[in-house]
């Protein structure tokens, strides 16, 4: 058992991976991989899986869903340490690029399905005016208005690209500085 100060310090350091936690719903993000990022961050070194499923009391399988989950929004990165033969998992330390790593995988993600149905929508109006023999004036003026509504869609999808590339640019930082020490 350790001294009054070392649970104490223990009870702090839980308490602020459970804000983590709690702050990544904000993002919509499970509290399950807020409190992983939160584990390894207050760790302040590289951990196993083994020593993950140990800390949160999950299954080996279901915290290696976890990291796939935290790599693939990139906050989380394999990390090699020489006689270590075991996959380390780190996270990134500074706030900020976690926050832009979160805000654009989800981004980049609706983003992908945007074009695609955009794509989709195309190629069924496409048919629709090589099918039809004649279009009557309200279906013309809806199949124009149809397509007004795309290219609407398009310009703020390729927008939301502009911003996605703006935040991880670093130039946001530009416009909205840090705070310095």
């Amino acid at each position: 058992m350790g001294t009054k100060f070392e649970e104490k310090f223990y009870s702090v350091e839980k308490q602020f991976v459970e804000k983590i936690a709690d702050n990544m719903r904000t993002f919509g993000v499970s509290t399950t991989v807020g409190r992983v990022l939160g584990i390894i961050y207050m760790n302040r070194k590289p951990m196993t899986l083994d020593e993950l499923a140990e800390e949160t009391g999950m299954s080996k399988t279901r915290m290696s869903q976890v990291i796939r989950e935290m790599l693939k929004m990139n906050i989380a990165e394999k990390v090699f340490r020489k006689g270590v033969r075991k996959d380390l998992y780190n996270v990134e330390s500074d706030y900020y690029q976690t926050f832009i790593s979160l805000f654009t995988s989800n981004w980049h993600e609706a983003i992908t399905k945007s074009r695609s149905f955009e794509r989709k929508i195309q190629r069924e109006l496409t048919k629709l005016t090589e099918n039809s023999s004649s279009f009557n004036e309200e279906d013309e003026e809806r199949y124009n208005e149809l397509l007004k509504e795309t290219k609407l869609w398009l310009e703020y999808y390729d927008w939301l690209s502009r911003l996605v590339e703006f935040f991880e640019s670093g130039e946001v930082f530009k416009h909205v500085p840090k705070y310095r020490d």
